[in-house]
C-alpha cells in the first residue's frame, strides 16, 4: 500500500486537508484518485488506514481510520562528524532504515566541511526531508529527528540524561561495540559518535571520556565514516532483536 507522511495533532482528526507539496505528491507522484486507499503516518509512531475523499483544485481531502500505534523503540542517536560530499545523506537514509531515532551532524577538528549558519539551516531542512522519505519507504511510522550542525562536545553535552555515549575509536581494541551496547541495558538510550574522514582527534576522544563516554571498536578493519555508522547501527539493531 502507498504511504504518505503527514504530521497530525493529538487526537487525530477524522479528515485532513492536503495542500501544496503533499497534495502534489499524492496526486502527481503517487497518482491517487478519489476513492483510492493509502496509509498515512504521522512520524511519531501512528499510522492510519486512509482514503482519498475528495480532490479539489487546491485541496485534497483524506479520511483517516483507526490508528495503529508502533511499539516504542530504543532511542539511538548518531553524532556524525560532518563528512565530505553526499556521504551524510547516505548515512541519514540508510541509518533511518537501520533504526536510528536522531541524527546530530557535528563539527569536529578534522571535519573538512564548514557550514555557515544560513547554509546549515538549509541543509538541515533538506536532511529532514531525506529521513521522512526514508521512513516512508522502509515502513517506519516514526521519523528520526535531524538537528542543526553544531560542535561535537556541545552536542554530546546536550544529550538527554541517562544516555549511554559510545565512541567508535580506531585506537580501541579491547571493548567491542556489542559488549558495550549490551551493558547499557534494554531500552537505555544510546548515542553513537562517529568521526569524519580522518577520525576524531585524541583531545576530542579525551573530552568525550570526561563526559562519561566509552570507547568501542567494530573490529580490526578501518571502515569509512559512512560505513562505520551503518555497520554500528546494524549491530545494535540486531542485538535489540529487530534485525536477523
Amino acid at each position: 500500500m502507498v504511504r504518505l507522511f503527514c504530521p497530525l495533532p493529538e487526537p487525530a482528526p477524522a479528515e485532513v486537508e492536503l495542500t501544496g507539496e503533499r497534495r502534489h505528491y499524492l496526486l502527481h507522484v503517487l497518482r491517487l484518485e478519489e476513492g483510492d486507499a493509502l496509509e498515512v503516518f504521522d512520524g511519531k509512531g501512528r499510522a492510519f488506514e486512509a482514503r482519498v475523499a475528495g480532490v479539489g483544485a487546491e485541496v485534497v481531502r483524506v479520511t483517516l481510520g483507526t490508528a495503529r500505534v508502533a511499539p516504542t523503540r530504543r532511542a539511538v542517536s548518531v553524532l556524525q562528524g560532518l563528512p565530505k560530499g553526499d556521504k551524510l545523506e547516505w548515512v541519514l537514509q540508510k541509518g533511518t532504515e537501520l533504526g536510528a531515532t536522531a541524527f546530530l551532524p557535528v563539527a569536529t577538528a578534522r571535519s573538512v566541511v564548514k557550514l555557515e549558519p544560513k547554509r546549515a539551516e538549509e541543509r538541515t531542512s533538506r536532511w529532514q526531508k531525506i529521513v521522512e522519505e526514508a521512513s516512508r519507504q522502509c515502513r517506519r511510522d516514526d521519523v528520526p529527528r535531524v538537528e542543526t550542525p553544531r560542535p561535537l562536545i556541545e552536542a554530546a553535552r546536550a544529550l538527554a540524561a541517562g544516555t549511554v555515549l559510545l565512541v567508535l575509536d580506531e585506537e580501541e581494541s579491547a571493548v567491542p561495540l556489542g559488549e558495550a551496547f549490551r551493558a547499557a541495558g534494554p531500552g537505555t538510550p544510546v548515542a553513537l559518535v562517529v568521526g569524519p574522514e580522518g577520525g576524531l582527534a585524541r583531545d576530542e576522544v579525551d573530552a568525550l571520556g570526561k563526559l562519561g563516554a566509552r570507547n568501542v571498536t567494530l573490529g580490526k578493519r578501518i571502515l569509512r565514516t559512512e560505513t562505520a555508522a551503518l555497520a554500528a547501527l546494524a549491530v545494535m539493531m540486531h542485538l535489540d532483536g529487530e534485525l536477523g
